[in-house]
């Protein structure tokens, strides 16, 4: 916590307070985050968003983005067909935010990545702010492992697929296994009775727990 603290105040003391607000921090951002979309299309999307028209554009991919939610510290993004990108602005200390950024691509099936920054855009370490979930967080309590048909059904869980998700209207972070939407359908059947719910953190402060 301490060092995600003191490199927001070194980042606010040296770059100034940008505005802490959604339609600012995303404007601003640099290009290399959503290569699909320059700053110019960036705020051509939040000015069609803001006026009550469809805020669709064009984008580099030769394929379209589109802006489905704006509010004060909530965006999501529809980047590509199959890519989007989600934000949320969570409070820290002294009116400073940090700039939570979730990008994910559906196929075969989703897989997010989790990202934060502060409203500068100045990268923060992950692991300070948010443990990531393995699939054994996803493994109902009291299930035998060395029972034959929990290691068959298992076996095929050869890869973590997580979709995260924040939530527009509070502080949460949604995490969902989706290996099982990679397996066949034979494999998913026999490996669902094994599994919990999604996870749900809960922004505390400085963190997700």
């Amino acid at each position: 916590m301490r060092r995600v603290i003191v490199t927001l105040l070194i980042c606010v003391f040296a770059l100034g307070m940008n505005a802490q607000d959604m339609t600012s921090v995303f404007t601003a951002m640099p290009d290399q985050y959503i290569p699909q979309l320059e700053h110019a299309w960036r705020k051509d999307l939040v000015d069609l968003y803001t006026s009550g028209k469809e805020s669709r554009l064009k984008n580099t991919m030769n394929g379209f983005s589109t802006l489905q939610k704006l509010t004060n510290d909530y965006l999501l993004l529809q980047t590509t067909e199959r890519s989007t990108v989600e934000m949320k602005l969570l409070p820290l200390v002294n009116n400073t935010y940090v700039v939570c950024m979730i990008s994910t691509v559906n196929g075969p099936a989703p897989d997010s990545r989790i990202e934060f920054f502060t409203t500068n855009w100045e990268p923060l370490a992950t692991s300070d702010l948010f443990t990531q979930p393995t699939s054994n967080w996803y493994i109902k309590q009291g299930i035998d492992k060395k029972d034959e048909a929990y290691q068959e059904a298992a076996s095929h869980l050869d890869m973590d697929l997580i979709q995260y998700r924040l939530s527009p209207d509070d502080q949460t972070l949604t995490a969902i296994y989706t290996t099982p939407q990679y397996l066949s359908q034979e494999a998913r059947e026999k490996i669902e009775p094994y599994l919990s719910e999604p996870k749900v953190y809960t922004w505390q402060k400085y963190h997700f727990q």
